[in-house]
């Protein structure tokens, strides 16, 4: 395929397919030849924006042109739309999540070994410049000896109307967002092992799906993660907060506005008591400005389009794919310990 244009396709054409096809249309190394979508008003939407739409899937998929299908559909049915298309001959991406569950998942991974061709996942969420600046924090060390991520995302608009609230479809925030943010923390921690997840859901605004969901995570070493969804919040908690026995780094919101607090004098000499409600406190004492350092967040720049390019590259075999089938199941290994324990209300232990 090297030299040539790759001719994509998209199936879905909803928010997210369109967000796809514009990702096609702008992306050297790849050719948008059409979309298709059940509804036939999303069809014609296709049209007026000057993009082929198909009649069936069928037609779509038995174009030689195309060599990449990205499926945009709801969540139960990606599994047999991903496996149409790799049988095919296709390479495949599937949003996410993935799949209703490791069952489906596992089908999909053995029909792109079956038929030998590329299947992944847009994760695009590893991209983001807010997750990429808070792991940068870390990584260099700025913070010490990490003891704490807190990962939230906010809103207070409850679920989005349509398949994402109902179940049948793969609907809720778990699956919606939490597969995001769940992404990030396993991507940020690699091949460190997790110890256990304890999680619990709200049903604020829909009793069939989960319209939020908190999980803290416990890694070797006492490592803990807090990832939250909230979709009833009307004030928002910051989007990153991280302590380390060396300082603590903020990150506000998706903009990177935030700071980092280094320590460089822990012990203070006749600290004085402050009036803390009804009482005195010296533990919960403002520290000594002369103890303290803040620096601003530099934010580290990205682009959304790396994950076409590099789906680009390995189908033109000149890298690996960065979304990667042991990914793919150690996250919804993860999302099922999620509701598992949401369901029982108990530590569900890795």
């Amino acid at each position: 395929m090297s030299g040539k244009a790759i001719g994509g396709a998209v199936i879905g054409y909803g928010g997210m397919g369109n967000f796809h096809s514009e990702k096609m249309q702008s992306v050297k190394g790849v050719k948008l030849i059409g979309v298709y979508d059940i509804d036939p008003e999303r069809n014609k939407l296709a049209e007026s924006r000057g993009i082929h739409a198909y009649s069936s899937r069928e037609e779509l998929l038995a174009d030689p042109r195309i060599g990449l299908v990205t499926v945009a559909t709801p969540n139960d049915v990606h599994k047999e739309i991903v496996i149409d298309a790799l049988a095919a001959g296709k390479a495949a991406i599937c949003e996410k999540p993935v799949a209703m569950d490791c069952a489906e998942l596992d089908e999909m991974i053995g029909a792109a070994v079956r038929y030998g061709k590329l299947f992944t996942v847009h994760q695009n969420r590893r991209w983001d410049e807010d997750f990429l600046t808070i792991r940068k924090i870390i990584e260099d060390g700025e913070l010490g000896n990490v003891y704490r991520i807190e990962s939230r995302v906010h809103g207070s608009r409850g679920i989005p109307s349509g398949w994402r609230e109902e179940k049948e479809h793969g609907g809720g925030m778990v699956l919606d967002w939490g597969v995001h943010l769940l992404d990030q923390m396993l991507t940020m921690m690699g091949s460190r092992q997790m110890i256990s997840v304890y999680a619990s859901t709200t049903h604020i605004t829909n009793d069939e799906c989960d319209d939020g969901f908190t999980a803290l995570v416990t890694y070797e070493g006492g490592l803990e993660w807090l990832v939250e969804v909230g979709t009833c919040n009307y004030i928002e908690m910051p989007r990153w907060y991280a302590f380390g026995d060396n300082g603590s780094a903020v990150i506000r919101n998706w903009a990177c506005e935030g700071e980092i607090v280094k320590i460089h004098n822990r012990g203070e000499d006749d600290v004085a008591p402050i009036q803390a409600g009804a009482g005195l406190t010296r533990t919960m004492a403002p520290r000594n400005e002369r103890t303290v350092e803040k620096f601003p967040v530099v934010k580290v720049e990205s682009d959304w389009a790396e994950f076409y390019k590099n789906v680009i590259d390995v189908l033109n075999g000149k890298a690996e794919s960065k979304v990667t089938h042991p990914q793919l199941r150690r996250s919804m290994k993860l999302i099922e310990a999620v509701f598992a324990s949401a369901r029982k209300n108990e530590v569900v232990k890795f």
